[in-house]
């Protein structure tokens, strides 16, 4: 049975890294807000910005209903930072008869931060992508909205040693 795979992670955690990881092992079409977002507004946080993202996620989550029932998985890279987002998530998909499994992606501050450099210098050379830079005011306000899940709520924790994967 096809089931969809609720990435959770702060900024700059590691999500995209895992999703694509994850997508060889359990074949799956990986939906992603921040790569949409990109594609369709290039970013740009205008006054729409909000109203925007919340018409994507619910656009998203019927694409994801209608790919599970197709038959395939879907790796959800949502970010889920509040307690509250991945409890109506979970339910939404739980009303629709839709399995679930929440994938916790931790990196500690010391990763962290080097993971947000090295991201602020590919956005600064203009290889950033669908990356934005991330200022210590932005930084402050995101981490400020982020509550790590607690154990009840993850199905898989998965450590991002950062610094390990890039020394191979």
């Amino acid at each position: 049975m096809s089931k969809v795979y609720l990435i959770c992670g702060k900024i700059c955690s590691g999500k995209s890294y895992y999703s694509k990881k994850l997508k060889e092992e359990v074949n799956a079409v990986i939906l992603s807000p921040d790569e949409a977002t990109y594609d369709l507004i290039n970013n740009e946080q205008g006054e729409f910005y909000n109203i925007f993202c919340e018409r994507l996620l619910k656009y998203m989550n019927k694409k994801c209903i209608e790919i599970v029932n197709s038959g395939a998985n879907v790796i959800y890279e949502r970010g889920l930072w509040s307690k509250e987002e991945r409890q109506k998530v979970k339910q939404y998909f739980e009303e629709n008869n839709i399995e679930t499994e929440l994938h916790y992606i931790h990196v500690s501050d010391e990763n962290w931060k080097k993971q947000i450099e090295e991201r602020n210098k590919r956005v600064e050379s203009g290889k950033g992508g669908a990356d934005f830079y991330l200022d210590e005011g932005l930084m402050k306000k995101l981490v400020s909205k982020f509550e790590e899940p607690t154990e009840d709520e993850v199905d898989v924790w998965y450590e991002n040693d950062y610094m390990s994967r890039k020394q191979k």
